[in-house]
């Protein structure tokens, strides 16, 4: 079984390869470091889609802290210490594992279609499954045939309990009843699907907002969790998503998907930092396995480094 540090690394393998390719080329070509070099490592780290403010952030502390020539091993090594402080500036702690505050504890999960959010909910039900809990899972996304097909597909897979309705159905409705199955079937984690139609659609706005609202009717305390599904592949329109998303049903979590296919990783400090929204899990693959609880150590080191390296 693969390592958390693994995982990462295997995942950020095509954002790394980018990075450092960009980043060595720099280093060799000069013998002392210049503006020139500073500019070529700067841009390398905004190719990630980390930001620019993010990279004068990064790169300033680099002009105060190293003066002379050094390996590509040691700017990597400051690098991916400078990335780590700064998403560990989050307050958020990974507890996934500890009591949960409420039962049935509600994680509501948004995202455009597309962004893996379907796939996210059978591996986080299947995280849940793992700590011995029960976990019913609320096909609200009721405007597509197929995600609720899906749907059953993964919660199987998970083994976890399922809710459904009639294509077409409210998906306030939806969850109303989802909510009120929790309850009597005694559920540790409720998980709600929601429809994923363009995040620009006022329309699907006021639906989440709805169905947040229906969520606190029967349990004031809930959604406990809204988690918020992103396409790394987006990358800075992955932002603009989550900005979209933050204002209408206010998210505290993001899960960025299909890392393994994009090399623009760096967008996980961008949401961090510019939206203060923690990236709770990352997802590095199809298997049920492959949701990982984020890490800041283990993503700034695969940043920059590859297998082998601890």
């Amino acid at each position: 079984m693969k390592t958390i540090f693994q995982k990462f690394r295997s995942g950020l393998s095509k954002t790394r390869s980018h990075l450092k390719s960009a980043l060595e080329s720099a280093v060799k070509r000069k013998s002392s470091f210049d503006d020139e070099m500073y500019e070529e490592i700067e841009a390398a780290l905004i190719q990630t889609d980390m930001g620019l403010e993010m990279a004068d952030e990064i790169m300033e502390a680099l002009k105060s802290k190293i003066k002379n020539p050094i390996s590509s091993e040691e700017i990597y090594s400051f690098l991916a210490s400078e990335v780590q402080k700064r998403l560990s500036k989050s307050d958020w702690v990974n507890d996934i594992d500890v009591s949960l505050s409420a039962k049935p504890y509600v994680i509501m999960v948004v995202g455009v279609n597309g962004s893996g959010k379907t796939t996210t909910i059978g591996k986080l039900a299947h995280i849940h499954r793992g700590l011995g809990r029960k976990v019913l899972v609320a096909a609200g996304d009721t405007y597509r045939a197929a995600a609720v097909e899906q749907l059953e597909v993964w919660s199987k897979r998970a083994d976890a309990e399922i809710v459904k309705s009639a294509p077409g159905a409210d998906p306030a409705s939806v969850a109303h009843d989802a909510m009120k199955a929790a309850i009597s079937r005694d559920i540790d984690v409720l998980i709600i699907d929601t429809a994923g139609r363009l995040h620009t659609s006022i329309n699907l706005m006021e639906e989440l907002k709805k169905i947040k609202r229906v969520i606190a009717s029967i349990c004031e305390s809930a959604p406990h969790e809204v988690l918020l599904s992103l396409d790394a592949n987006n990358g800075r329109n992955a932002l603009i998503q989550a900005k979209e998303f933050q204002e209408a049903v206010g998210v505290n979590g993001i899960v960025l998907n299909k890392l393994d296919g994009t090399a623009k990783g760096g967008i996980a400090l961008s949401i961090n930092h510019e939206l203060n929204i923690p990236v709770k899990y990352i997802g590095v693959g199809e298997d049920l396995e492959d949701l990982e609880p984020f890490e800041a150590e283990a993503f700034a080191s695969s940043l920059f480094f590859g297998e082998g390296s601890e």
